[in-house]
């Protein structure tokens, strides 16, 4: 906590911080337009909020992008000001390096999240890979049957809610599916990485999603429907507790 009161005490690291607030994937070259300083002194500033978990960053060819990273914000959020609030939590997820191969190792995600959970690989490979625990941590789908290589998640309804195909692995360490909204307006079918890299009694989840036909809004959409999956996903690994935290509009 001191590390992340300490990135937020200067104004302009929270001037970077609203920057990619409003536009993620920022390079340094792109931050550096919102500061009177040097790139070095920029620089500087990106380590603090690295080092407090409010940014992960994507190297793309020479460059790194930067992404907003909000889950150190909600841990403060959940501690102190929502037992106040009586609110909902809106949780937050994810960071890990990932490796993509021809084209697309040059591309560049859309959206980035990442979040600790206390578990083993394992484990969290197996709630990742076996449809059967979508209905112990999934924020709305009840239930999902595999066909083949397709999953499909479904609403208490029994209306489809997504399908998913694996499409590479890594067994343990990385996953890339695709991800096929059924529900109005859930864009064109697109792509999730899934990584995973041990830290002690921790894994380190990066969740990389690419080639959507719509902007990403923090809090909002897609961003707060992953917030709200990992959030259920962390709680059910770490206290073997079903976890469903609500329900979001995604596009």
């Amino acid at each position: 906590m001191d590390a992340l009161f300490k990135a937020l005490s200067d104004p302009a690291r929270r001037t970077l911080l609203d920057s990619l607030r409003m536009r993620d994937g920022q390079t340094l070259q792109d931050l550096q337009t919102h500061l009177d300083m040097t790139r070095f002194g920029v620089m500087k500033h990106l380590g603090v909020l690295e080092t407090a978990g409010l940014i992960t960053t994507k190297k793309v060819g020479r460059f790194k992008h930067h992404y907003l990273n909000a889950l150190p914000l909600q841990q403060a959020i959940d501690r102190w000001i929502e037992p106040l609030l009586v609110k909902p939590a809106a949780r937050a997820v994810l960071d890990l390096k990932t490796q993509l191969e021809g084209d697309r190792a040059m591309q560049k995600p859309d959206f980035v999240m990442q979040t600790y959970i206390r578990t083993s690989q394992d484990r969290l490979w197996d709630a990742l890979a076996d449809e059967k625990n979508v209905a112990h941590y999934h924020f709305m789908a009840s239930h999902a049957n595999r066909d083949g290589d397709r999953t499909t998640m479904f609403l208490p309804d029994g209306t489809a809610l997504m399908s998913n195909v694996i499409l590479k692995t890594d067994p343990k360490t990385r996953m890339e599916c695709t991800f096929e909204p059924h529900w109005e307006g859930g864009g064109a079918p697109s792509r999730v990485i899934y990584l995973m890299q041990p830290e002690g009694d921790f894994v380190k989840l990066t969740i990389e999603h690419y080639d959507l036909t719509f902007p990403v809004v923090p809090g909002e959409g897609v961003a707060d429907g992953w917030a709200r999956w990992a959030a259920g996903l962390k709680t059910w690994l770490e206290t073997g507790n079903d976890a469903h935290f609500g329900s979001a509009s995604f596009a």
